[in-house]
C-alpha cells in the first residue's frame, strides 16, 4: 500500500532514482494505492551515471505507475505476491513509459490493461 510520503524505486531508465508520492489517484478521499495505479509523485534523487543525460530533473512533479509493493496483492487465480521493494516507472500523461526499458520482473496483470508497453519492456513478468 503506497500513501502521501512513501519513497519508491524507479525501476526504469528515465534516469531518476527515488521518489516519493503525493498523491493517490483517482478519487477524493483515497488513501492507498497498490499495483497497477497511478500517483502523482515527486523526484527526490537522479541516477549518479545519467544525471547529464536524464529526462527528469530533481524536484519534477510527475505521474508515476506502481509495479511492485512490499504489501501484497492477490491475482485474478487467488494467489498472493508480494514483492521486496517498492517500485514504480514513471510515465507521462498519456500514461506511456518515459524511460526504454524496465528493469525486474513485472506482475502478469500488465498483460491484461491498458499498460500492456510497460509489460513489453520489461525483463519478465510474475504470476
Amino acid at each position: 500500500m503506497i500513501q502521501s510520503g512513501t519513497y519508491l524505486n524507479v525501476i526504469d531508465n528515465s534516469g531518476a532514482k527515488d521518489i516519493c508520492c503525493i498523491k493517490v489517484h483517482p478519487g477524493y478521499k483515497r488513501k492507498y494505492a497498490s499495483v497497477g495505479d497511478i500517483i502523482t509523485v515527486s523526484v527526490k534523487s537522479l541516477r549518479s551515471k545519467r544525471r547529464s543525460a536524464s529526462k527528469v530533473k530533481k524536484g519534477d512533479v510527475l505521474k508515476a505507475l506502481v509495479i511492485r509493493t512490499k504489501v501484497g496483492f492477490k491475482d485474478f487465480s487467488g494467489k498472493h505476491v508480494s514483492f521486496f521493494e517498492n517500485a514504480a516507472v514513471l510515465v507521462n500523461n498519456q500514461f506511456k513509459p518515459l524511460g526504454t526499458r524496465v528493469f525486474g520482473p513485472v506482475p502478469k496483470k500488465f498483460n491484461y490493461t491498458k499498460y500492456l508497453k510497460v509489460a513489453s519492456l520489461s525483463a519478465g513478468s510474475i504470476l
